[in-house]
């Protein structure tokens, strides 16, 4: 046997018991005659003594860091106890010892303030993930992962694994493609998510399905995106938008539970895409704090004697504001005393290239009362106090406006209102905040190749109000300008989104499930009858065998484990991750095959 107890169970109440314990080797520290020696596993950390005849022991043959050690002994209470651990008032009177394992020095010191940097621990990322700080992320994952299957099983949801060697279909991003040895010139693709084979199992019967799963997207990458992600995969029968929402609102709150000991008891928020998009700039808005955009291109009412409605930066020969598409402003709270250099440092970061502003206006609602602004010159004391009053500021506020075109400007104040929350420490780690994002528009309208793209993918239906819309209209559109007018472009898509403190952690959508309509929603989006029936004939022709009205949602695994650990990046949280330029530097992954398997592939590269 190698162990008796791991390195994180034994306490004073183990006092007098001998032990064997095996692990690594954190830290050597030698005191005269004695060595205490920290040993590491993933459970924790014990201290073991080694006595004067084991030392000289230790002398012929010093440990190192990271040696695999075996320690038989008997568990003493520490004269100099350690609170800040578990095993901190023991430690163990080493009797007897093995070295099971040497170990070369590690490139990085495994510790939590490691020495080592991000590209040199993907490398050795076996060595990375000893880490305390990694085996705690690691650790949250399988609680998550354990607390979403606990429920999910809870609820009468069935584990069913769907095949990874599918074929290619479009759903938004490119592909990856596999060669096929014994079809050679054909290709699987693996897949961006389960979607069509949990819309068959419905067809099936199999009327609530879930997996944790593996999907695979050829997209760029950031600190929230990997080629291969997971995702808790959902989908039920004989379902309205309400029973999906209510369900897996639960799911969310047992996994507060389960894993973080948060009791969620607050109903979630729902809001339309449209308040998102205008009262916050973006479809996945952070309400943990409540600074809202203002339009001031739309009419607003104003406190004054000469009129009750207007557009309050009519009309002042301000060219900024009169020439531009949209004008919109924020209200950030207690910061009217910013100085000269501190809105030139706000001005200056709008006019980032990430952000793409020319320039950034402010007024100051000073504490007394008055008004002060970059914009003096044009808008009358009046003016600038009924600003902001429709933008709900208060003494000691401080008011920020770009303008622009309509697009840019929304998303430009949408992170200069995340930029100056964090300023403002408005966006704390340690509060969740969850949202509905619903009533999506069904399309969108791609300029560049002039046709209607599915805002969510092509197998989401519309609202049921809006049914009739999709199926009693087909014209044409002719050119860009004319997408607007377009019945579709007010067709609703019968989806969600849930949003947790500013980032979407889960989408879904009721799904179509009669031929018709799906062939319908293919044509609009420029398919034709025959692609329609070559990429998707498996999909119509098992709705003609009794589908069953069903939809579901799929929540980002990573991305959730994510935000529970407090990190901004998913490569934290999965355990042999890809960099950002999608490689495995550990495996040195892809990688070129040899050209025997190219030809048994018949696959050639190059002229």
């Amino acid at each position: 046997m190698y162990r008796t107890h791991t390195c994180g169970n034994l306490r004073l109440s183990d006092k007098n018991n001998v032990v064997t314990l095996a692990g690594w080797v954190q830290t050597v520290r030698k005191f005269g005659a004695i060595t205490f020696v920290d040993l590491r596993d993933r459970y924790g950390i014990t201290q073991l003594l080694f006595g004067e005849e084991l030392t000289k022991q230790l002398d012929e043959n010093p440990l190192g860091r990271e040696y695999v050690l075996q320690a038989i002994g008997i568990v003493n209470e520490r004269s100099n106890k350690n609170l800040n651990i578990p095993t901190g008032e023991i430690e163990i009177a080493v009797s007897s010892f093995s070295i099971l394992n040497k170990s070369a020095v590690p490139p990085f010191t495994i510790q939590d303030d490691t020495d080592g940097g991000d590209d040199l621990r993907m490398k050795y990322r076996y060595l990375d993930l000893r880490r305390n700080a990694v085996k705690k992320n690691i650790e949250l994952r399988y609680a998550v992962n354990r607390a979403a299957r606990n429920y999910l099983h809870s609820q009468g949801f069935m584990d069913i694994e769907t095949p990874f060697l599918i074929k290619s279909t479009p759903e938004g991003a490119r592909d990856f493609v596999v060669p096929s040895r014994m079809n050679q010139g054909e290709f699987y693709a693996l897949p961006q998510s389960p979607q069509t084979f949990k819309q068959l199992l419905m067809v099936s019967g199999y009327d609530r399905y879930y997996q944790i799963v593996k999907c695979f997207r050829d997209e760029d990458l950031r600190a929230d995106r990997q080629p291969e992600f997971t995702q808790i995969d959902c989908e039920m029968a004989f379902v309205e938008q309400e029973d999906i929402l209510n369900m897996f609102e639960g799911l969310v709150k047992s996994v507060f539970k389960d894993v973080k000991n948060i009791d969620y008891t607050e109903s979630v928020q729902r809001m339309t895409w449209e308040d998102a998009m205008w009262n916050y700039g973006n479809d996945k808005p952070d309400i943990r704090f409540d600074i809202k955009l203002l339009n001031l291109k739309k009419p607003v009412t104003v406190y004054t004697d000469k009129s009750d409605n207007a557009v309050l930066i009519n009309n002042a020969d301000f060219k900024v504001f009169d020439e531009a598409e949209t004008v919109i402003a924020i209200s950030v709270p207690g910061c009217s005393e910013y100085s000269r250099k501190q809105t030139d440092e706000l001005t200056e970061w709008v006019k980032r290239p990430q952000i793409g502003m020319k320039g950034l206006v402010f007024i100051k609602v000073n504490a007394d009362g008055t008004y002060k602004s970059s914009v003096d010159k044009f808008y009358s004391e009046e003016k600038l106090k009924a600003i902001a009053d429709a933008a709900g500021a208060k003494p000691g506020d401080l008011i920020l406006i770009l303008a622009g075109a309509e697009e840019r400007t929304r998303k430009a104040i949408s992170e200069l209102r995340l930029e100056m929350a964090e300023r403002l420490n408005l966006r704390k780690k340690d509060e969740y905040k969850l949202l509905w994002v619903v009533d999506f528009p069904l399309f969108e309208y791609d300029e560049e190749s002039s046709r209607w793209v599915a805002r969510h993918h092509p197998f989401t239906s519309p609202k049921p109000t809006h049914i009739d819309i999709m199926i009693n209209n087909s014209q044409v559109i002719e050119n860009a300008a004319e997408y607007l007018k377009h019945p579709y472009a007010n067709i609703k898509a019968n989806a969600y989104d849930m949003v947790l403190n500013g980032n979407e952690i889960g989408g879904g959508s009721i799904r179509i499930f009669q031929r018709t309509l799906q062939e319908k929603m293919f044509a609009a989006l420029g398919m034709s009858a025959e692609e329609a029936r070559h990429k998707f004939g498996f999909l119509l022709g098992a709705f003609e065998y009794g589908a069953p009205p069903h939809g579901g949602i799929a929540f980002g695994f990573d991305r959730l484990c994510a935000i529970l650990g407090g990190s901004e990046s998913i490569r934290d949280f999965i355990a042999f991750p890809k960099n950002n330029s999608g490689r495995d530097v550990m495996l040195d992954a892809p990688s070129a095959i040899d050209e025997k398997q190219m030809k048994e592939l018949g696959i050639k590269i190059g002229s």
